[in-house]
């Protein structure tokens, strides 16, 4: 393992950001690509960097595969009400659903298993959303990853969800591992530093942007927070909307990680507030972020963090921003 302070040039992202159990979408800005809802195949291959959608196969019931989302900020899975409907899947008690947006009561589904890796998952209850705001078949969330790595490989364009107790790649140069905590099932970093004020990070692999809560807008104010003077517009797994301002985070520092010209999404998202994080500092790491690495996995049975930075020591950027120039 490598442990040095390394900066990277962050990927700059304003296309389709899914958040959490909020599968939230940005619109309102000038060249944002649409989603793309085309199905993959297993260990996905990227087709274009600002549209990727990150799903697996999985197999419902031994039925399938369906493209689902792979969430690691989402409480709860969930199922397209059209494959729920076709598979003739139970219908369970109502559920209390957390979305970016507030809280909603929604209908569930007894899956009898769903397989994504061996042994499948047995018996889980879904929650039952349209398709259409989930941008994919369904969501693996937090709940289905306990004792699971998620892996993204981004030299080969693939990504791939495998036991914890499988050996994680090598350690290769450039290798960092991070420490985290868990917290409503999230994994959560709390040695980091955005401009030199202090933040709490929530890995988010289901929001294609980092968004920040207003509390560390507040903190950054007068502290190199570059605002490119753009309106986005979120939409949550439930089709409701929100706005967020478009802005740029100088320098995120996690651990021996600093991520420079970080794009985020600044809107008091109801996520923070679940999480008890309304209050301070703290945003959702999501994937415009991620694919500033070579490597990155997320363990959540061993509360690691891990990533292998190029190896040269500024990236190019990776990712269009939509039309956008930063200041």
């Amino acid at each position: 393992m490598v442990r040095r302070s390394i900066v990277l040039a962050a990927a700059l992202m304003c296309g389709s950001a899914l958040n959490a159990q909020n599968a939230t979408r940005t619109g309102g800005v000038a060249g944002v690509p649409t989603i793309d809802s085309t199905t993959q195949s297993q260990d996905v291959r990227f087709r274009d960097v600002r549209g990727d959608r990150m799903t697996v196969p999985v197999r419902l019931g031994g039925r399938g595969p369906y493209q689902f989302l792979v969430d690691t900020g989402a409480d709860r899975s969930a199922v397209s009400s059209v494959i729920a409907s076709r598979l003739g899947l139970a219908p369970a008690a109502r559920a209390v659903l957390h979305s970016s947006t507030g809280v909603t009561t929604v209908s569930t589904a007894r899956i009898p298993s769903l397989e994504f890796t061996r042994p499948a998952q047995k018996l889980i209850e879904a929650a039952v959303l349209e398709s259409a705001n989930m941008g994919a078949d369904g969501i693996v969330g937090a709940d289905v990853l306990r004792s699971q790595r998620v892996q993204f490989d981004f030299e080969n364009r693939t990504m791939t969800i495998v036991p914890s107790e499988t050996p994680d790649f090598r350690d290769e140069p450039g290798t960092i591992v991070v420490e985290a905590r868990r917290k409503n099932g999230r994994l959560i970093l709390v040695d980091a530093v955005a401009n030199d004020q202090t933040v709490t990070v929530v890995l988010d692999t289901g929001s294609e942007i980092c968004v920040g809560n207003e509390a560390l807008r507040r903190r950054l104010e007068g502290h190199n927070l570059v605002d490119a003077r753009q309106v986005v517009q979120l939409q949550s797994v439930t089709g409701d909307m929100i706005s967020g301002d478009y802005m740029f985070v100088r320098k995120l520092r996690i651990s021996g990680i600093t991520l420079e010209n970080l794009a985020v999404v600044f809107v008091d998202t109801h996520t923070f507030k679940q999480l008890k994080l309304d209050k301070t500092p703290a945003l959702l790491l999501g994937m415009n972020a991620f694919r500033a690495f070579k490597k990155v996995s997320i363990d959540f049975a061993n509360r690691q963090f891990r990533v292998v930075v190029p190896e040269h020591s500024e990236l190019e950027t990776r990712v269009a921003m939509g039309g956008l120039r930063q200041p």
